[in-house]
């Protein structure tokens, strides 16, 4: 593969990648990269920058490529190989990079959410509108009656808990009865709505607890979420500033029963370290389902609930479409607990790979990026194209270093995650289960949520069948 050519004087000077060859008369042919033949025989000058780069440990053509079919085509390996060393270089650049932003912001338990906690302590006490606390439940999770009272044992002057259900039975309704029994001194409602509005049936409950909501400020969270105390009172301090449109917090497991729920803490460390850059360089643009707190009246301005009732990513979507309209979405001053289901490992697999597909569908240009996300496989290849062993271990150390660092960082220094500091060591093995469910996600259209089979069309949700619960 010619990379440039010049003629000056009858001579032809052809660089290719590392060498510079300069021959004389007209350029018959050539063989491999490594030996030109037209007429008379050339002489071979190295070219500028190859030092540097044998010294990263590139080469040629490797056995690597022929080992997979590949050794017939040098132009192709060639390519390939650059390839690889870009995506190597680029993730593990980028990833010092963001570890070095991080550290520079003062990323730290005290200072981590410096610019939310300056905030809360300067309204804090001050402003507290009424809150309604909305939570659409289906089934019952681990810790729920303690995630549930968690909420009810708020500092805060004046809130009510509304819960809502598809059917009188569901399991979560009796814990609901005993909240009410251990606290009759907080507002809690409970809804029965059999009615499906739409795909989403969290949504449809949502559009269902806003009609009922008592209070302008809407707080809604997961069923699996425990707060502190002071949770609402940090929550509402940032609503005192007029152009914030909605809250959101990132989240930190109490503990991981299974290992399936180990790998999902791990996936939930790197959703936090790409959301925190995404706050620092552009400001977030989607919230989660850990906490979504919202004015009744800039809900109204998205047109309410029922815009998103077949959405898959609901989440995203409330915190976009707010953005949209020109208001900011800001992170709570802490981040909020939440218990993790006891999962194996193949239950991890399927949401995993049902979150991918629909990241797919509603930002594919994002979907697409995490390509250069994939370090583990990347600095594999890097390492397997390497021409020593000393180079091929510096990559795989240089790749342990930076994830185990940003890792650390993040997760145990920032977050405050239990779960993360003990299994801080597993953090390699999840980037390869996230490589494959990567891979695996151009090819699946369907996804499955509690016992419903949908295929996805513009992020918008189209049952297709329906089995059993657990079959």
């Amino acid at each position: 593969m010619v990379v440039d050519r010049l003629r000056i004087d009858g001579l032809i000077v052809l660089c290719v990648f590392d060498h510079a060859f300069v021959v004389s008369g007209e350029l018959c042919g050539s063989g491999n990269l490594a030996c030109i033949r037209c007429g008379c025989a050339g002489r071979k000058v190295p070219a500028a920058g190859t030092p540097q780069r044998h010294a990263l440990g590139r080469r040629g053509v490797h056995f690597f490529w022929r080992g997979i079919g590949l050794g017939g085509s040098d132009a192709v390996i060639a390519v390939l190989e650059e390839f690889v060393w870009y995506l190597a270089r680029t993730y593990l650049c980028g990833r010092a990079g963001a570890l070095g932003f991080l550290s520079f912001q003062r990323v730290g338990r005290v200072a981590l959410f410096s610019k939310s906690r300056a905030r809360a302590a300067r309204h804090g006490g001050e402003f507290t509108p009424p809150v309604s606390i909305l939570k659409p439940l289906r089934g019952l999770d681990r810790g729920a009656y303690e995630n549930f009272a968690s909420f009810c044992r708020q500092k805060y002057p004046k809130y009510e808990v509304v819960f809502a259900v598809s059917d009188e039975n569901d399991a979560a309704v009796p814990v609901v009865r005993r909240l009410m029994r251990d606290f009759p001194e907080i507002p809690i409602r409970l809804f029965v709505d059999a009615d499906r509005k739409g795909a989403n049936d969290k949504v449809g409950k949502l559009c269902l607890l806003v009609q009922e909501a008592s209070n302008p400020l809407l707080v809604i969270t997961d069923s699996d979420v425990r707060v502190a105390p002071d949770y609402l009172c940090k929550l509402a301090a940032i609503f005192a500033e007029p152009k914030v449109g909605a809250v959101t917090a990132l989240y930190r497991a109490i503990e991981a029963p299974s290992f399936g729920a180990v790998m999902d803490t791990m996936g939930s460390l790197s959703f936090s370290a790409a959301a925190l850059l995404a706050r620092a360089l552009e400001g977030l643009k989607f919230t989660m389902g850990s906490t979504a707190a919202i004015p009744r009246e800039r809900l109204e301005e998205i047109g309410g609930f029922a815009p998103l009732l077949d959405m898959h990513s609901d989440d995203y979507e409330l915190g976009r479409r707010i953005a949209e309209k020109g208001y900011r979405v800001e992170l709570a001053p802490d981040p909020v607990d939440m218990e993790f289901p006891s999962e194996s490992l193949c239950d991890y697999l399927r949401h995993e790979l049902r979150w991918l597909v629909g990241l797919r569908h509603i930002r594919p240009g994002g979907h697409f990026g995490l390509l250069m996300t994939q370090g583990i496989a990347w600095t594999a290849a890097a390492a397997l194209l390497a021409h020593s062993w000393r180079a091929s271990a510096a990559w795989v150390l240089a790749y342990l270093i930076i994830r185990f660092l940003s890792g650390y960082l993040i997760g145990v220094w920032g977050l405050g995650d239990p779960v993360v500091r003990r299994k801080l060591w597993l953090l390699p093995l999840h980037d390869l289960f996230s490589f494959f469910l990567w891979l695996a996600s151009f090819a699946v259209n369907r996804i499955e949520w509690r016992g419903l089979v949908f295929t996805l069309e513009k992020g918008r949700m189209i049952p297709v069948a329906s089995r059993p619960q657990g079959a």
